[in-house]
């Protein structure tokens, strides 16, 4: 896959409110993989919020199950799937395609029926675009994010001035 298809989202919402589920769900989609971090939860958040609770709800009403898919630490984004009721893919090696493969898996979903959406070019939009899933990127929930994280913002702006999103 050409890189800078890779780095190109489907589509951009400022946030999973403004998704169109019920679209999605009518073009096949039975599966949403979600970031945690500033995508359906505060970044680093050892809890959900009750955004967290309103998006997964809003998700399963359009008959899409949720998976979080999140590279963070097992026992932190484990608490937080159970206390959404969602299954939960730890470790995920994004921007890799082993965590997206493993949900889909876990899921009993394929690609052409998944959405990986996330906040992030560099790990999950090309993570969700490497696996063959319909990608969707939100704009970063909250501001204070992981230093790391804040390192990779200024090229993401460019990615995304050049690629038009």
């Amino acid at each position: 896959m050409n890189i800078f298809k890779a780095m190109k989202p489907e589509k951009v919402y400022e946030s999973l409110v403004l998704v169109p589920w019920g679209e999605l769900a009518a073009d096949g989609i039975r599966t949403a993989l979600l970031d945690f971090d500033n995508t359906l939860g505060p970044d680093h958040a050892t809890e959900p919020e009750d955004y967290s609770y309103r998006c997964v709800k809003m998700i399963q009403e359009q008959g899409i199950r949720c998976c979080l898919v999140s590279n963070a630490k097992s026992e932190r984004s484990a608490k937080i799937a159970e206390m959404l009721g969602i299954p939960v893919v730890t470790y995920a090696n994004k921007p890799g395609t082993s965590g997206v493969m493993k949900a889909i898996a876990l899921m009993e979903s394929t690609p052409a029926e998944s959405v990986m959406i996330g906040d992030q070019v560099f790990t999950d939009v090309i993570a969700g675009n490497r696996a063959g899933v319909r990608t969707i990127m939100v704009e970063k929930l909250h501001r204070p994010e992981i230093w790391y994280v804040m390192l990779k913002r200024p090229f993401e702006k460019i990615v995304r001035f050049f690629g038009r999103f």
